[in-house]
C-alpha cells in the first residue's frame, strides 16, 4: 500500500482545511469566578487609578447580571415546586 498513488478525491480531502472546533462556552460559575478575580486583582493593586472606574463599571454590570440570573432561577424553581 506504500506505493499507492492518492486519487483526486483523496487529495481534495487532504488539502481541505480542518473544521474549526466549537468555542468553549462560559457558564455562570465562570462569570462568578471572574468577579472574584477582578476583586482580588484590585485588592492587590493590579489596576491603575485611572483604570479603576472602568473596572468598577464592568464589575458592577457583571454583579447585576449574576444577581438577575440568580433571582430568575429562584423564581423558576419556586414555580416548578408549586
Amino acid at each position: 500500500m506504500a506505493n499507492a498513488k492518492p486519487n483526486k478525491k483523496t487529495e481534495e480531502v487532504i488539502n481541505q482545511p480542518a473544521a474549526e472546533p466549537a468555542p468553549e462556552s462560559i457558564g455562570l460559575g465562570d462569570l462568578a469566578a471572574l468577579m472574584q478575580i477582578v476583586d482580588l486583582a484590585s485588592q492587590r493593586g493590579a489596576f491603575r487609578g485611572t483604570e479603576l472606574s472602568q473596572v468598577g463599571v464592568v464589575y458592577d454590570k457583571l454583579a447585576r447580571f449574576l444577581s438577575y440570573v440568580e433571582s430568575q432561577q429562584k423564581e423558576l424553581a419556586n414555580k416548578e415546586e408549586k
